[in-house]
């Protein structure tokens, strides 16, 4: 069934960010996916991070590849360029067109299925290349497009809404991460917007390949006595590793935070953002301690979330290559490719 246009129409008490847009033109077509699906949430959330830093609709570049996840990109920015890729191939064209045009903002949406199984190893490389992508995988643990059978994020045990259980091991894509060495990795829950909407405010602002492994309960095939990925089982075991907010780049803003309690502190625009210490034991730049972290609490049956692991001194993929800081589609075409007798001196080198 085709996505439904919204109405154009909007309030005239709609807040403006600073480019004079409100939140409605960062949204995109109706939604089609069934009525409570964790996706819709992850959406709204998009819509609000992309509406509060105030990025032109323009200069964001939105990907997918296939199943329920990979119908998001329509349902956020109708003005943003979009591309939907074959199953598990999201990955290769968004480091293609990274490679052209570095001035775009690209956000990648996938699911469990689409990176853990068909498209792992184009996700496995794009980490490695450091490719400066948004990556979101809408995490249900089920093929909702084909009926609910295992995806490989599905917890051994778990059971499926016809009784089955799972006897497999599951890809843990925030471990494969920090396996891989990806710079910035997050987990979080579709329904927790509060925490969800920062940290994909802090992912676009992060100079690198940015993992967002997001539960997103499927209503329909996943949500059941038995999931690990249902709403209810994700509430009662979510456990938060830090409290903190997004602060945009700005002049320094200097304040005092205990490791018991709270400060208030307040910000360039004047709102206030309360900071919590975090635990003792966890250094999100420390790659080894938040794996023993993430073990640790696993095996508790304790779902991690929040900015999980960041290293901001990788450099991306146009830095490993040495790229002009002009993006490629505006370098002239004979500098692009100068021709044969150029290509036939570089040649001689190698002779």
């Amino acid at each position: 069934m085709p996505s439904i246009a919204k109405p154009i129409a909007t309030h005239p008490s709609l807040q403006r960010n600073e480019l004079g847009l409100t939140i409605r033109d960062y949204e995109g077509a109706m939604s089609t996916l069934c009525a409570g699906c964790g996706h819709d949430s992850i959406t709204a959330a998009l819509v609000r991070a992309l509406w509060e830093i105030s990025v032109q609709p323009h200069m964001i570049a939105k990907l997918s590849g296939i199943g329920c996840s990979s119908k998001t990109p329509t349902y956020f920015v109708n003005g943003a360029h979009g591309f939907n890729s074959a199953h598990g191939r999201m990955p290769p064209i968004a480091t293609g067109a990274n490679a052209a045009n570095r001035e775009l903002i690209y956000i990648g949406i996938s699911g469990d299925g689409d990176s853990l199984s068909i498209g792992l190893g184009h996700m496995c490389h794009a980490i490695r290349r450091n490719v400066k992508l948004v990556y979101v995988i809408e995490n249900n643990g089920v093929y909702g497009l084909t009926k609910g059978q295992f995806s490989a994020s599905a917890d051994i045990g778990t059971k499926s809404k016809k009784g089955e259980k799972n006897r497999m091991a599951p890809i843990d894509p925030v471990m494969l991460g920090l396996s891989l060495g990806a710079t910035f990795i997050a987990r979080s829950f579709s329904g927790d917007k509060d925490q969800l909407v920062p940290i994909l405010k802090a992912a676009i602002a992060h100079r690198g390949f940015a993992l967002l492994d997001v539960i997103s309960p499927c209503v329909t095939f996943n949500d059941h006595d038995g999931s690990t990925k249902s709403y209810l089982y994700t509430r009662q075991h979510e456990l938060k590793a830090i409290e903190a907010d997004f602060v945009p780049p700005a002049s320094e803003i200097l304040a005092h935070i205990g490791k018991n309690g709270a400060v208030s502190v307040t910000m360039h625009d004047g709102s206030a953002i309360l900071f919590k210490g975090v635990p003792a034991n966890y250094d999100p730049t420390d790659r080894e301690k938040v794996i023993a972290y993430l073990e640790e609490h696993q095996g508790k049956g304790e779902v991690v979330t929040g900015l999980l692991y960041v290293d901001e001194s990788v450099p991306d993929m146009h830095e490993m290559n040495h790229s002009p800081d002009v993006p490629l589609i505006r370098v002239p075409y004979q500098k692009l490719c100068p021709g044969s007798a150029v290509l036939d001196k570089l040649q001689e080198d190698f002779r």
